[in-house]
């Protein structure tokens, strides 16, 4: 565990403050990660401060900076926490050997859960070049991931990023609404997400 930078966070810890869990006791940064993640997830990153999320993990507020450097910094953990979570969920799928259409459903979930939260980073990672680097360095851990999942027969990783940002984009479209909006039912959504999965073997 690393404090102050909040670079560094642990699976469990991740995995708990994700699910909006506790955070067993002395754990600090744990429980600010954790309150971090449902201000975020409730009122956007402008709707909150660093003073809210010490107060709402039972601290007061001078706690939160001998843990974290700032609100970017704690934003950054809650989005570790976020990928953690969904790389736990989908392991556990694939462990099960659980067909596509659930692993599309557990994404989406996992989106629709934490859409607030995701609207931020989308506006962060135009404007924040730290926010904008943590998202980099995520997808080229997605990117690796999907490409360890597919195995042989995967395809070159330059064609399983494009795909990747895909899913994500109509994840996040999903979650927020706009294709209802369109009047495409979210089966036909989940069915192309089901399409994209397929292409990254070859």
């Amino acid at each position: 565990m690393r404090g102050r930078g909040g670079a560094a966070i642990t699976g469990a810890m991740a995995q708990r403050a994700a699910a909006g869990g506790k955070a067993p006791p002395g754990d600090t940064a744990g429980k600010l990660v954790a309150a971090a993640a449902r201000e975020f997830n409730q009122h956007g990153f402008d709707g909150t401060d660093s003073n809210k999320i010490a107060r709402r993990a039972g601290f007061a507020p001078q706690t939160f900076y001998r843990w974290f450097r700032d609100k970017t910094a704690i934003f950054v953990a809650v989005y570790r926490a976020w990928e953690e979570e969904e790389a736990r969920v989908i392991g556990t799928l694939l462990a099960e050997r659980a067909p596509m259409a659930k692993l599309v459903d557990a994404v989406i979930a996992h989106h629709r859960a934490y859409r607030q939260f995701r609207r931020s980073l989308r506006q962060l990672a135009l404007e924040n070049e730290v926010v904008r680097q943590a998202r980099t360095e995520f997808r080229r851990r997605q990117i690796e991931q999907t490409r360890r999942w597919a195995g042989p027969e995967a395809r070159p990783p330059a064609e399983i990023a494009a795909l990747v940002l895909q899913m994500e984009r109509l994840c996040d479209a999903i979650a927020e609404g706009e294709l209802a909006e369109l009047g495409v039912d979210e089966k036909t959504a989940r069915g192309a997400l089901i399409d994209l999965l397929r292409q990254v073997r070859r």
